[in-house]
């Protein structure tokens, strides 16, 4: 989900079931194609694409699919809707780890190819320059990204519990006053996409990304914690749970 709608240039490499062709799961490809079969067979899947079928799993596949038969050397554009077929998960190979790497640019584009193309290098020149500064923390669980967005920071966290036990969580450690990752620090509100919940903080600008890990870290501790506390909410828990849901925004 993070690569879909959050980070603006990341790669992961993907293993397919029964298959060694390589193929490489990307944020943003050039001119917003769906994929690139390179010269060398391998693949190049675009996850920021128009969704076509509302799916966003079925439409990677059916591209997926596409760029599997297409010859080297293709650029693979949308056939519109695709029908009933495997969503992406069935595709690859369910034991194998999908870790994603943060680029500064775009620069992956042209790795192993040696042909110019002017629309490829004017397109790649616009990515460069919208490209926000994104480091990926070593927080669990789920995945937390810092970004700087002109003078301001954020920590965007996309965690993998349902959204409901998260924000009780979430409104616990809102009225017991830990909600926050320390000092000038606020939580924000969260972005839903995808069926998960991102909670969002502002971060003072001047640390620099790996400075937040620590409290990051701490942050999930006492968030775990809040899982699992039983019982129900608190009057003063209901309040803030109230507060955090009004500050949700839903990404389509």
């Amino acid at each position: 989900m993070a690569m879909r709608e959050l980070v603006p240039s990341a790669t992961a490499s993907l293993t397919l079931r029964g298959s060694d062709r390589p193929v490489t799961l990307a944020t943003l490809l050039p001119l917003a194609l769906p994929a690139i079969v390179r010269a060398d067979g391998r693949i190049l899947l675009g996850l920021q694409v128009h969704a076509r079928s509302g799916d966003v799993s079925r439409d990677a596949a059916a591209v997926l699919e596409q760029a599997l038969a297409a010859e080297p050397g293709t650029m693979v554009s949308s056939t519109g809707l695709p029908g009933p077929g495997p969503r992406l998960q069935d595709l690859l190979d369910p034991d194998a780890p999908i870790e994603p790497t943060v680029h500064e640019d775009f620069a992956f584009w042209l790795e192993g190819s040696t042909a110019q193309d002017p629309e490829v290098d004017a397109s790649m020149e616009r990515a460069n320059s919208a490209v926000v500064p994104t480091v990926r923390l070593d927080a669990t669980p789920g995945a937390a990204y810092w970004c700087r967005i002109g003078e301001k920071a954020h920590l965007r966290w996309v965690m993998p519990y349902p959204e409901d036990a998260l924000l009780d969580a979430l409104a616990r450690l809102g009225a017991d006053g830990t909600l926050g990752l320390g000092e000038d620090t606020r939580y924000a509100g969260s972005f839903r996409a995808h069926g998960l919940l991102v909670p969002v903080w502002d971060l003072p600008v001047d640390p620099p990304a790996a400075d937040w890990a620590e409290a990051a870290s701490d942050f999930g501790a006492r968030l775990a914690g809040a899982l699992g506390a039983g019982g129900p909410l608190t009057a003063a828990e209901r309040r803030a749970r109230d507060g955090i849901r009004g500050r949700q925004l839903t990404l389509r």
